[in-house]
């Protein structure tokens, strides 16, 4: 008789690595500090705990799915391979000259950020694609040679190639392949025909760029992963986790990483969903809280918000524009470096402010005892009385108070003339609003009122700050889920294996061609399905399909949703009625008299979801019991207060806590202040709402 099938969720962060294994019902998990020399080292340290704790050895273990930040942190960072670019003779400089705005109009000294790569290594080849997809100037073989050979001479490990109009036509692209790969066999090769097939020339080629340089690293981390693994005895399929909320390959993971840039946070955004259709919620706000940043993510109608293009390494915090735009399929989010481990400082002007710089795992918060010396979010939080210093981390990483109170004196209250408290006050206060500040923006974007929507909470910081930040927003309800300090490494394992494929073919709907929208369909659905069949070759497929549209001269389009039968049989009245729909949503009225075009086409194949049980109501038993009390800063109040402690474990389904009260596991604490009250659920969830 066979045993439990063994799932393993690894999910790395910029400080903490979180390890999930789940099978038979049961689940266990760790979180062990990163390690940025070698990131699998905390894997394997983190699998061998879990297996412990679940009395098995890494060889039982059927399946391991992993996210992680390593390819954000080298765009962030810039330690990529050497990266060289292969573009059309004129077009040397698009991915400097941007898209020539201004992400900040009133700055009179603004500095845009630098390019990924810098000119002498931005090469062009004489060619033309138009924009109807035809060659306008051919391409010469004995051109690509020559340059084959000064790329040879300068020592380049990887390539992007991006012609102007290759999305309609890769031709001259895949002929620049063919050459190299001859003459350059040990280089890597990245086409923006097949990394991100769609129109707008600058996130084209910038994703593309992106791709290839990381893609050295990633291919050598992914292998290495895989070998150190099988050591282990955990000789098992590996699949990785990509933005847009679903599972590829690692083959697949290895020849486009750029598509897993926002894997950490989009496998959060999955286990926000799983609970929002547990409990029947249409209207969720999923907040992920770690030790490096804080990710804000839309969920309406259990289906976390998609877009096509994001921003890594913003230099202006909430401006568009100031990143570098990546344009892949992804999970709709706003991110901002407000963790744990975000350092605190005071400028200028005398005034308090937090992140986005961190401490990471190494040296860490002031408390960590490993050397650092500034104070930290976790500091603050240690100092007012949310963080138990013997019960961190499970008990694994001993907290030292009094290291925090002596940086947060040094760092903030010796400038600012104040003590300990009230500077870890003025931090926790000005990470708070600075995430609710976010909130705001990406709810105001969306047209969308966050007093109608529910907080989901997880991540190892979130549920310290949840409650605040509610408090700001003038959200009523939140839910904290078990497990929630690990909960992107759990969303790993509620994600489906999917994959998405674009193609930019611009059509106005006066000119519109069934047969070619049909073919059109056809195509991406057995690109998408041949990606998802490389990672399970006999689950059932469903397909998703959207079109992007807009009013002709409009600068940028809405996404909107066909069902199969509305793919298969194409119809421009019926496109139009449903794009007027959105649009009205949207902006409240739509432009008569205008022509509406479609400029990407998308099919989503996914394996099926599983099926979440209803959580259904609960009636309430009485109040928990609490083990211990301790003093607990309320920011409301703007003062200490005696709060009960509880622990997880020890409250049973139906149970209330109501505030001031902390409810502590092994993996996070959960805040209850003075305004809100907590009940049990029966899946182990912590509801908490404001005291009526």
């Amino acid at each position: 008789m066979s045993g439990p099938n063994w799932r393993l969720g690894v999910d790395i962060g910029g400080t903490f690595t979180d390890v999930v294994l789940e099978g038979g019902g049961a689940q266990f998990s760790t979180k062990v500090l990163t390690t940025y020399a070698a990131p699998e080292k905390a894997i394997l340290d983190g699998m061998g705990q879990v297996c412990a704790k679940a009395g098995i050895t890494p060889q039982d273990i059927s399946q391991i799915i992993h996210g992680t930040t390593l390819a954000t942190n080298a765009l962030i960072e810039r330690r990529g391979a050497k990266t060289a670019l292969i573009t059309t003779e004129g077009f040397r400089d698009v991915i400097e000259m941007r898209t020539e705005s201004r992400f900040e109009q009133y700055d009179l000294n603004l500095v845009l950020p630098e390019p990924l790569l810098p000119r002498q290594r931005r090469y062009t080849l004489k060619e033309r694609i138009g924009a109807d997809g035809k060659a306008l100037i051919p391409l010469k073989k004995s051109d690509i040679e020559t340059l084959a050979d000064t790329l040879s001479e300068a020592g380049y490990e990887s390539i992007a190639v991006g012609f102007l109009h290759s999305y309609l036509n890769p031709g001259h692209e895949r002929m620049v392949r063919d050459v190299l790969a001859d003459r350059l066999p040990g280089v890597m090769i990245s086409l923006s025909s097949d990394v991100s097939p769609q129109m707008r020339e600058y996130e084209r080629f910038n994703t593309t760029v992106a791709n290839a340089y990381i893609k050295p690293l990633m291919k050598s981390y992914l292998g290495r992963l895989e070998g150190r693994l099988k050591d282990a005895g955990a000789d098992c399929p590996i699949f990785l986790m990509h933005s847009g909320g679903g599972i590829i390959s690692l083959e697949s993971a290895a020849e486009f990483p750029v598509r897993l840039v926002e894997s950490g946070p989009a496998g959060g955004a999955v286990f926000a969903a799983t609970l929002a259709a547990r409990y029947g919620l249409n209207k969720v706000l999923s907040f992920d809280m770690g030790g490096t940043t804080a990710k804000i993510c839309l969920i309406q109608n259990q289906t976390p918000k998609t877009a096509r293009v994001f921003e890594v390494a913003r230099s202006y915090r909430f401006k568009k524009g100031s990143g570098m735009p990546i344009s892949i399929p992804v999970i709709d989010m706003v991110e901002i470096g407000a963790g744990g481990g975000s350092l605190a400082h005071v400028d200028g002007l005398r005034q308090i402010r937090v992140g986005p710089e961190s401490a990471s795992s190494e040296p860490g918060p002031a408390c960590y005892g490993r050397g650092g010396t500034r104070p930290a979010v976790t500091d603050a939080d240690l100092v007012l009385g949310k963080l138990d210093p013997a019960n961190f981390a499970g008990g694994s990483i001993l907290l030292h108070p009094e290291k925090s109170a002596a940086a947060l004196r040094s760092e903030l209250g010796d400038i600012l003339e104040m003590n300990a408290e009230t500077a870890a006050f003025g931090v926790a206060e000005v990470v708070d609003e600075n995430m609710a500040n976010a909130a705001r923006v990406h709810a105001v974007e969306n047209g969308e009122d966050l007093s109608e929507y529910t907080m989901i909470a997880f991540g190892g910081a979130a549920p310290l700050h949840a409650a605040r930040l509610c408090e700001k927003l003038g959200v009523s309800r939140c839910l904290i889920p078990k497990g929630a300090g690990v909960g992107s490494a759990i969303g790993f394992l509620r994600a489906p294996f999917s994959f998405e494929a674009n193609r930019s073919v611009y059509m106005r709907l006066s000119d519109f061609d069934n047969d070619t929208v049909r073919d059109l369909f056809a195509e991406l659905a057995r690109e998408a399905t041949g990606f998802v069949r490389s990672c399970d070759a006999d689950a059932p497929i469903e397909a998703e399909h959207k079109i992007y549209m807009r009013y002709a001269g409009q600068g940028w389009e809405i996404p909107v949703a066909l069902s199969s039968e509305q793919a298969a049989t194409p119809d421009a009245a019926t496109y139009q009625h449903l794009f007027e729909a959105d649009y009205a949503r949207l902006f409240g009225r739509v432009v008569e008299g205008m022509d509406v075009e479609i400029t990407v086409w998308s099919v989503n194949a996914s394996t099926p979801k599983d099926i979440v049980q209803s959580a259904g109501s609960l009636a309430e038993t009485g109040p928990a019991q609490a083990s211990a009390s301790r003093r607990l800063f309320d920011p409301a109040q703007a003062m200490a207060t005696n709060a009960q402690v509880v622990r997880r474990d020890d409250m049973a389904p139906g149970q209330t806590l109501a505030g001031p009260a902390v409810i502590t596991e092994a993996e996070t604490s959960i805040i209850i202040p003075g305004s809100r009250r907590a009940l049990m659920q029966a899946d182990g969830t912590i509801d908490m709402e404001a005291k009526r």
